[in-house]
């Protein structure tokens, strides 16, 4: 066969295989045996792997799984991906419903849609060619998961048309394909996921994409980043828009005029959701006009436009079999109730947190008993009651131990405390816990190093404070079971990426009593060195904003501590930063700067800074940055592409910018 004929019989195959698995995957009327689909695919991966240059990204060939990856590279959203408030009961939508009117008047409608339970993801395609998905991470910064998400056989990989555009959507895994993994791993002997959601998130996690190709994904897109570029004036115009390019959408959609008419379709919901191939957990309510969304604007976390119906926690019965207690990282004793496995908003709970002595008391807890278990949000395992009817005169009266079930330290419980408190700093648990807590998202975030390799290293007493994680070598990460060489490579490289990280993540880490991440900003910014903050008194630190006394006398006493001394010394001498990084607190002069006690609104792509960078900078010199403009926005800084934003800017009068003109005023 010549290269000529090779290149017309390939997009022949890629021409039926694209509509054969639209009509299967996204329409689910399949117009051909599966027999006949996986002939035509050995045909073109054969052809493919003959003539390697005739292969294009777009190749229905590339959903099999491509290469193994080192590590999910970082992307920055272009739009950020709000999270959503939340409603729980009738009265949450009426009052919801009230807002809106209020502001934007009663001429309005919703659109209600199923809440999917899966993973959020931003698919990004350049004139029709899909070039880059990413996970939602927090909102603003994600994971590159390209590779993976090729798989979804329902995911488009080239749009009817050659339009550049980012849509969002949840990848979940089918009941179906979550019942045959976990049977699969059953089989082998591994440990089962607990839940489709969580499935559906490990797949896409996983380095190699074939694994995540055997897992059977699927997807829903549910809106368009920047509508308003396609000329949509409304969000239903939106998924139509989505469905003509070749997007599956879920059709189980209903535009709602009234609030009564959203309370409606959410019970029908309640009762019909256990008959869908999918899991849902609850319906989301859409304002439907774009106009009237941006009139509406955001918060810093979710937009005012939108809420998730959260459906009721489903409440089972089971029996409290013990009481296990957890030492955290600050001392204080958790008491966990351990369950007769059960199974609750569709996973198998074995746990649930009892929080403190006097719940217990409160609650009338005994071992042994028959007790009601809640998923709090459907996340959290709790126990709501006790069926005391149902003793028998065998259960167990619980009490809470008077020394430390980890180092025999008698136990405190300090005034204005319900919890009790195991106080040696040398409690083998409290610095297990954390440790674990310096390596986490928030704080230095070291990838690979979780909950279960942190206990291993700890109880091979390869570390026993956080700076010996700057001090393992490859040779010690190769000696523990399953570790590999390239887990100990993957893990060293990430170590070494934590020691650039800002002053306020180290201080996190730490974990000064008190001292929460927001905290730990105010200070970082404020001071600008571990060693300014180390030297100040108690009124220096008391004197900044947010800052209270308990505050300020817990961030004394830990540094007067020689053990604290000796540990930063320790850090510094690794190559850990101690300086931070992120954009400066406001000084006197610069509290008078032009951005000072302004609403300023970004639009448009800007070319030497990110949206996020522009946004900090601006904070900084004291100004607010919204997400939308109204009355009240004093300023516009317009890129390129800039769409409605500045269009309504300029119907109002308000002042706009480019991007020279914000550089030239924060250079100032």
């Amino acid at each position: 066969m010549d290269l000529q004929f090779a290149g017309t019989r390939i997009q022949e195959l890629r021409n039926l295989l694209n509509q054969y698995g639209y009509e299967y995957y996204v329409l689910d009327k399949p117009s051909v045996p599966d027999a006949e689909y996986d002939r035509l695919m050995q045909e073109l991966l054969a052809l493919e792997e003959q003539f390697p240059q005739l292969k294009t990204p777009d190749s229905p060939t590339v959903r099999v799984g491509g290469a193994v990856l080192d590590m999910f590279r970082k992307v920055e959203h272009r739009i950020p991906m709000l999270s959503l408030g939340n409603a729980f009961n009738e009265q949450d939508l009426r009052d919801f419903d009230r807002r809106i009117r209020q502001a934007v008047g009663n001429d309005l409608s919703y659109v209600c849609e199923l809440k999917i339970d899966g993973l959020a993801v931003s698919l990004r395609y350049e004139e029709g060619l899909f070039v880059q998905g990413s996970t939602r991470g927090d909102g603003y910064i994600g994971e590159d998961i390209t590779e993976n998400l090729k798989t979804i056989k329902s995911i488009p990989l080239r749009l009817r048309e050659a339009v550049s555009i980012e849509v969002r959507g949840e990848a979940f895994m089918p009941k179906r394909s979550f019942e045959a993994l976990n049977e699969a791993r059953k089989e082998r002997g591994e440990v089962l996921f607990a839940n489709p959601r969580n499935a559906a998130a490990g797949s896409l996690r996983q380095l190699d994409p074939k694994i995540a190709a055997s897992r059977r994904l699927d997807i829903f897109l549910y809106g368009i980043g920047n509508p308003e570029a396609i000329g949509a004036v409304s969000h239903s115009d939106g998924l139509d828009y989505l469905d003509y390019l070749g997007f599956k959408t879920n059709k189980e959609r209903r535009k709602c005029p009234t609030i009564d008419d959203v309370i409606e379709f959410v019970n029908g919901w309640i009762e019909k959701r256990p008959q869908l191939p999918y899991e849902i957990d609850g319906i989301v309510i859409k304002v439907d006009s774009l106009a009237q969304q941006e009139e509406l604007g955001t918060t810093a976390k979710s937009p005012r436009w939108a809420i998730a119906y959260k459906f009721p926690a489903e409440e089972v019965v089971t029996t409290l079999l013990d009481i296990e207690l957890r030492v955290g990282r600050t001392g204080v004793i958790t008491p966990t109730a351990i369950l007769t496995p059960v199974k609750v908003a569709g996973t198998t709970v074995k746990r649930a947190s009892l929080h403190n002595e006097d719940l217990i008391r409160e609650k009338d807890i005994k071992i042994g008993d028959k007790v009601v278990v809640k998923k709090a949000g459907d996340i959290i395992p709790e126990v709501v009651n006790v069926l005391a009817e149902q003793r028998t005169g065998e259960e167990i009266d619980f009490h809470m131990p008077t020394h430390c079930p980890e180092c025999d330290s008698e136990l405190v419980r300090l005034d204005g405390e319900v919890a009790l408190r195991c106080i040696n700093p040398n409690c083998p648990a409290q610095i297990r816990e954390g440790l674990i807590h310096f390596v986490s998202r928030d704080a230095m975030n070291i990838d690979g190093l979780g909950e279960k390799v942190i206990s291993l290293l700890f109880a091979e007493k390869l570390i026993s404070d956080v700076a010996d994680i700057y001090k393992l070598t490859r040779e010690q990460l190769l000696a523990l079971e399953r570790m590999g060489e390239k887990s100990v490579s993957n893990l060293l490289a990430a170590i070494e990426a934590s020691k650039s990280n800002s002053l306020e993540k180290l201080l996190f880490g730490l974990g000064i009593r008190h001292v929460g991440a927001k905290a730990a900003k105010t200070l970082a910014q404020h001071f600008g060195t571990m060693e300014r903050l180390a030297a100040a008194s108690r009124e220096e630190i008391m004197a900044i904003r947010d800052i209270g006394d308990k505050m300020a006398d817990s961030i004394v006493s830990f540094f007067e501590l020689d053990e604290a001394k000796e540990l930063i010394q320790e850090l510094l001498a690794a190559g850990v930063n101690m300086e931070y990084k992120g954009p400066r607190p406001i000084s006197a002069t610069e509290s008078e700067s032009i951005f000072a006690g302004k609403t300023v609104v970004l639009t448009g792509k800007l070319e030497q800074l990110t949206r996020n960078e522009a946004k900090e900078k601006i904070e900084a010199f004291g100004g607010n940055v919204a997400g939308s403009v109204s009355k009240k926005t004093d300023l516009v800084i317009a890129g390129a592409d800039a769409g409605s934003k500045l269009a309504k800017a300029q119907e109002l009068g308000i002042e706009v910018w480019d991007e020279e003109k914000l550089l030239e005023e924060l250079n100032k």
